[in-house]
């Protein structure tokens, strides 16, 4: 059977994944798995210095076990032709971008309690990232380990702060000059990072999102330099669900994400302004 739109492949492998997801997590303490759609039309890319619109699906899942917590993401990005697939193409660049990490629960391991003022525990975190990307210049190929302390705050919701060392390696294929480069290790960096969901009262608003400060990575296999990165990826959701007798199925809302120095090229140099995101989207989600 062939599909006909890159959104019907999508909507069905997310759709797919999310029941294994919904049904594997029936022996999880508590589990959330949600499918979610968003879109904007001023995303940026390094080296590029045109606004670029994405439409992007994703399949989420989080969830608890008596030892810690598990988190997975996988978008799906699908930009216009202004990124375009290849080189001389009028079609756009599509890309798989995925996320896991395993936080153990200190306090749950070891028996001890371990909160203290705004302090609700500490945890270790380690996962990885990996995404590919079909594009006209670098078609990315990251491959990235992570691992090191987490802070657990007590809020209304959950407020996450992380310290984590990456170790990130590339193998870049360039369909301009038809070159490309075996894989290549960047030099292990730190990177300072905080993810939350936090319940605005009575509402129905949540204010969801995560900050990342990487460090320079150092040089890069084409022998320049790297910049640290600024992302912050922030949400305020609306509970459309519970309008309708079904709380926390359904949320819309806004989506703000604000990258400088994206991927480690500085905005400063070559890669210009398309290395510095300031892109508002709307933002749907479905959770099982």
């Amino acid at each position: 059977m062939s599909f006909r739109t890159p959104f019907t492949r999508a909507a069905l492998t997310l759709g797919t994944l999310a029941a294994t997801f919904a049904t594997g997590s029936q022996a999880a303490d508590w589990s959330d798995t949600y499918i979610g759609y968003r879109t904007g039309s001023s995303f940026a890319e390094p080296f590029n210095t045109q606004d670029i619109k994405k439409n992007i699906f994703n399949l989420s899942h989080a969830s608890g076990y008596k030892y810690g917590s598990n988190f997975f993401n996988v978008d799906y990005l699908m930009s216009d032709k202004k990124d375009p697939a290849f080189a001389g193409s009028g079609n756009g660049a599509s890309e798989i971008y995925i996320v896991y990490r395993h936080t153990l629960d200190i306090e749950k391991v070891s028996g001890m309690a371990l909160k203290m003022g705004p302090v609700r525990g500490f945890g270790f975190t380690a996962g990885f990232d990996i995404n590919t990307k079909t594009d006209a210049g670098y078609n990315s190929k990251k491959r990235m380990f992570v691992m090191g302390p987490t802070v657990f705050f007590d809020v209304p919701g959950f407020l996450n702060v992380s310290l984590l060392q990456l170790w990130e390696s590339n193998a870049p294929y360039n369909t301009f000059s038809g070159t490309g480069l075996p894989r290549y290790q960047y030099k292990a960096h730190p990177m300072l990072t905080a993810a939350w969901g936090i319940k605005l009262g009575a509402t129905g608003l949540s204010f969801e999102g995560f900050a990342n400060y990487i460090a320079s990575k150092g040089t890069n296999e084409f022998g320049g330099g790297t910049a640290p990165e600024t992302n912050i990826d922030m949400q305020l959701m609306y509970d459309v669900g519970s309008l309708m007798g079904a709380p926390g199925k359904f949320k819309a809302g806004v989506q703000y994400q604000y990258w400088k120095n994206k991927f480690g090229n500085s905005a400063k140099g070559p890669a210009g302004s398309g290395a510095f995101a300031k892109t508002p989207m709307l933002r749907v989600q479905y959770h099982f």
